[in-house]
């Protein structure tokens, strides 16, 4: 049995205009005195409350307080008493409670409402005229309208049973206000259905924190970073898609499973930190650092963990934000490189460019500008090539045709190229750049290429080890004989491929015309 409420009564129109009609028992048989009992849950759903006869002793004495009952046979205003140590109209309390409360007779007809519900409705119904609910208009949950004589109450009424419904109240205004809907039938002492109460519960912010809690929900899962949560020993609560992108784990791989197995060996010691931090209420920005993929293999990320507290303001948790910024790094370090790449070929072009303009001569100022010209020219054709590759290297067999241009063309074939495309690097294309210039310019002031019936020929081959030799022969020249003295053009190329690639460089002066070979490693 639950726990009983005292009540007596003297007139009370809406219960009196409710219960209209004859009682099946007499009150003044039992000194107006009645107890407003909660049956166990199973009769509860069945029947509801339901009034019935006191027969115990009044141990509090409160019956001397009731005044003997008024009657025409008919069920008068009750009041609670004892449990709140004195008389107090029972309106009063339900006028009292946050909720929306009120009461109909057995044909539906409103006898009470409280302030709650009135609020709720946005207006207030007619007593003993409206029916079944006081709001203006009715809505099903999917926006359908909804006739108040099929309402949760009309239903509860019609059935003579509770219900449990959810509906949607417009105000006069234009708002709407979703509900839940506790419709309950009232019984007298011999079962019949007299009336009923019914308890509106507004879910508006529930259904809002709802909505809000599933569009966050959406958002967490369909973003492409790591979201996990943890709590504040490090076990993993949460773990999104992104996150199963970015570590390789499935979600029910780590739930429940500690932090650490993301993070590498040698750096642990970071997640203790982290936890100090957050069980401060600290908020961690843009943590760069390093984890750990299934499979092993680790990850750059930046990181931003924040703490996750609960309805009291309490830190139980954190939520972290892993970003992939490995390709950022990447990228961080190719332009680290590039710029101390730049630095060096800028020295290195200057450094070139010196060399040049101190080796050498001329017999006039305009032939020094000739030589000089004609030297930077070639240096500046290789850097097109390497400029062109984003400096990974330079074409050899493009270098030497762009070098031997003039002499084949118009069908002259005075040049002879046998070798395949060869990419070389910044350093080496540089320096045979420089060579492939000096040997042609010498051809064309005494070699081969200085008369009309010369030829040159330049061939190459790539040996084991990446050694690139190169073979440079000139006929049908005038007759060649070893120098008395070194040329300028040959201490240029000496102090390129000897001095700056760590190359081989040999000269045979044969009658028939001069032979060159050049190694260096690629």
């Amino acid at each position: 049995m639950g726990k009983a409420l005292n009540l007596e009564y003297d007139p009370w129109p809406p219960v009196k205009s409710a219960l209209a009609g004859e009682s099946p028992w007499n009150p003044t048989s039992h000194r107006g005195v009645e107890r407003f009992e909660a049956q166990n849950g199973e009769h509860m759903a069945e029947s509801g409350p339901r009034l019935v006869e006191v027969v115990e002793p009044d141990p509090t004495g409160m019956r001397s307080m009731a005044p003997e009952p008024k009657g025409n046979g008919k069920l008068n205003r009750p009041h609670i008493l004892g449990l709140i140590g004195g008389n107090l109209d029972y309106t009063d309390v339900l006028g009292l409670l946050p909720v929306a409360v009120y009461v109909t007779d057995a044909e539906g007809r409103i006898t009470y409402f409280n302030e709650a519900a009135a609020a709720l409705w946005g207006c207030r119904p007619r007593l003993y005229a409206d029916e079944w609910c006081g709001s203006w208009r009715l809505y099903r949950t999917d926006g359908a309208p909804l006739p108040h004589d099929q309402c949760p109450m009309a239903i509860a009424i019609r059935e003579k049973r509770a219900v449990r419904g959810e509906a949607i109240a417009e105000r006069p205004d234009g708002t709407r206000v979703p509900f839940m809907a506790f419709p309950t039938p009232l019984r007298d002492a011999s079962g019949k259905v007299v009336g009923a109460v019914n308890m509106l519960i507004d879910v508006s912010e529930h259904q809002r924190a709802e909505r809000a809690s599933r569009h966050l929900a959406a958002i967490v899962e369909s973003s492409d970073d790591a979201i996990i949560s943890k709590d504040l020993n490090g076990i993993i609560a949460s773990f999104n898609r992104g996150a199963e992108n970015l570590f390789g784990y499935f979600a029910e791989e780590v739930i429940g499973k500690p932090i650490t197995i993301l993070i590498p060996a040698d750096r642990q010691d970071e997640e203790i930190g982290i936890l100090a931090r957050i069980r401060r209420g600290e908020r961690i920005d843009h943590f760069e650092t390093v984890r750990q993929r299934k499979d092993g293999n680790p990850i750059n990320i930046s990181l931003t963990i924040s703490p996750i507290t609960d309805e009291t303001g309490k830190v139980v948790g954190a939520s972290k934000i892993a970003r992939d910024i490995t390709i950022q790094k990447h990228r961080e370090e190719q332009i680290a490189l590039l710029a101390r790449e730049a630095d060096h070929r800028t020295k290195n072009l200057l450094a070139l460019a010196q060399a040049t303009v101190h080796l050498t001569q001329g017999e006039t100022v305009d032939e020094l500008k000739e030589v000089i010209e004609g030297r930077l020219q070639a240096l500046a054709k290789a850097h097109a090539l390497l400029a062109q590759s984003r400096w990974a290297g330079a074409d050899l067999r493009t270098m030497v045709v762009e070098e031997l241009a003039p002499y084949m063309e118009n069908g002259k074939a005075r040049a002879e190229i046998i070798g395949a495309g060869l990419m070389l690097n910044p350093d080496p294309a540089q320096a045979i750049a420089m060579a492939v210039h000096e040997l042609t310019t010498n051809a064309v002031k005494y070699g081969a290429l200085s008369v009309p019936g010369g030829r040159v020929k330049i061939e190459w081959r790539l040996c084991p080890g990446n050694s690139l030799t190169i073979r440079w022969a000139e006929q049908g020249g005038p007759p060649v004989s070893p120098p008395s003295r070194q040329g300028f053009g040959t201490r240029v190329m000496e102090r390129m491929i000897c001095g700056q690639c760590n190359g081989e460089l040999d000269f045979d002066w044969r009658e028939e015309g001069l032979v060159c070979e050049i190694a260096v490693v690629t």
